[in-house]
């Protein structure tokens, strides 16, 4: 993990957030980038040229926010983007190469009882880059135990697990699985490749609808420091996000660091 990319907006812990990104890399050895997007809708009609003032403030803003920061020895970059949210953030994970996200779950202008807010919901969900969610007010600590949710073991990206690879071998962490069998399981859903056994430590099989029912049910028993699911196109995330914004009642685990994996491409 070399690269991390780090969106900043407006909320009040923007602060805290962009100084675990610094622990977070400090630890894994990345670098980070952090980004402001910001994009102009204009009128008809309309002769005056904003662009080059939002670009000059957005500057200014990212820099104060950077030097509030202990940098701990590592590389951070800023990065000011125009353009479409999604859009932007693909093409700027393409060019610089991006390993991770690390997103903060809302902004200011959510209410308490959201989890996830329209800006990091979009991005999760319609984007195929690694994400780390992390909670608010969350400090970084070593990620000892995780636990990731799967329905089946068989992925067309050979990279999907990447991330928790970097992970367990710069923390030791310990990995263990929820294999749940939905109404959909088919006869080698559960079959291991290396890469995947390689990882895990303790294996739980358990039936439920869903994999993110299973997940509900059984991540407090693991008790993990990270929680790991997986993207797929009607997988964990079909249910937990028919739309971008997601509430807490609808996401039990939202007080640990949810690491979201891309498992087709």
């Amino acid at each position: 993990m070399k690269n991390i990319l780090v969106p900043v907006g407006s909320s009040k812990n923007a602060q805290h957030h962009l100084q675990y990104a610094i622990d977070f890399a400090k630890s894994v050895g990345a670098k980070v980038f952090v980004v402001q997007i910001y994009n102009v809708y204009t009128k008809a009609g309309t002769l005056i040229k904003i662009d080059h003032i939002l670009e000059r403030e957005s500057k200014a803003f990212l820099e104060a926010h950077v030097s509030k920061i202990e940098k701990k020895g590592v590389e951070v970059i800023t990065k000011v983007l125009k353009g479409k949210l999604v859009d932007t953030i693909e093409l700027a994970c393409k060019r610089l190469q991006i390993d991770l996200i690390i997103l903060e779950p809302r902004t200011n202008s959510i209410k308490e009882e959201v989890y996830l807010g329209k800006t990091s919901g979009k991005i999760v969900k319609r984007t195929q880059i690694p994400a780390l969610i992390v909670p608010e007010k969350y400090t970084f600590k070593p990620i000892v135990k995780s636990l990731i949710a799967l329905k089946t073991t068989k992925f067309k990206n050979k990279h999907v697990f990447d991330p928790l690879l970097s992970i367990k071998a710069k923390f030791k962490t310990i990995v263990n699985i929820l294999l749940v069998k939905t109404s959909q399981y088919k006869e080698g859903d559960f079959d291991f490749d290396n890469n995947l056994r390689s990882m895990i430590v303790n294996k739980t099989e358990a039936e439920s609808p869903t994999t993110f029912q299973a997940v509900l049910e059984h991540y407090k028993n693991h008790s993990p420091d990270l929680l790991c699911v997986i993207r797929r196109k009607r997988g964990f995330f079909s249910k937990l996000w028919e739309q971008d914004i997601v509430l807490k009642k609808d996401f039990h685990s939202s007080h640990i660091p949810v690491l979201v994996l891309s498992g087709y491409k």
